[in-house]
């Protein structure tokens, strides 16, 4: 059984930056795509960005291209997401996923685990 616990959500301006932290346990962190999705209030959960397991393949929704970067440290078991010039309409909650030698591409149906999610807030 693996445990996702993300960290580093919160209020931020427009424009803004938050990194997302998600600590992996229980688990052999290098077999499994980790990505982060996202639902907003009245909307379906989606995928923001997937990374595979070496790290060195990524995918990212196109809403976010150019602004977001996921990475992972295989050696700290924790996945990142680095948000930068935040806009309101990036205002969900953010969850942590992993994917059991899954793609870098990941998708709600073939998701393992899930965290518990973080909240993002980007006020105009």
């Amino acid at each position: 059984q693996v445990q996702l616990v993300e960290s580093g959500g919160g209020l931020v301006q427009a424009g803004g930056s938050l990194r997302l932290s998600c600590l992996a346990s229980g688990g052999t962190f290098s077999s499994y795509a980790m990505g982060w999705f996202r639902q907003a209030i009245g909307k379906e959960r989606e995928v923001v960005a997937g990374i595979s397991w070496s790290g060195g393949t990524t995918y990212y929704t196109d809403s976010v291209k150019g602004r977001f970067t996921i990475s992972r440290d295989i050696a700290k078991n924790t996945v990142y997401l680095q948000m930068n010039s935040l806009k309101p309409e990036d205002t969900a909650v953010y969850y942590c996923a992993a994917d059991y030698r899954g793609s870098y591409y990941l998708t709600v149906p073939g998701v393992d685990y899930w965290g518990q999610g973080t909240q993002v807030t980007v006020s105009s």
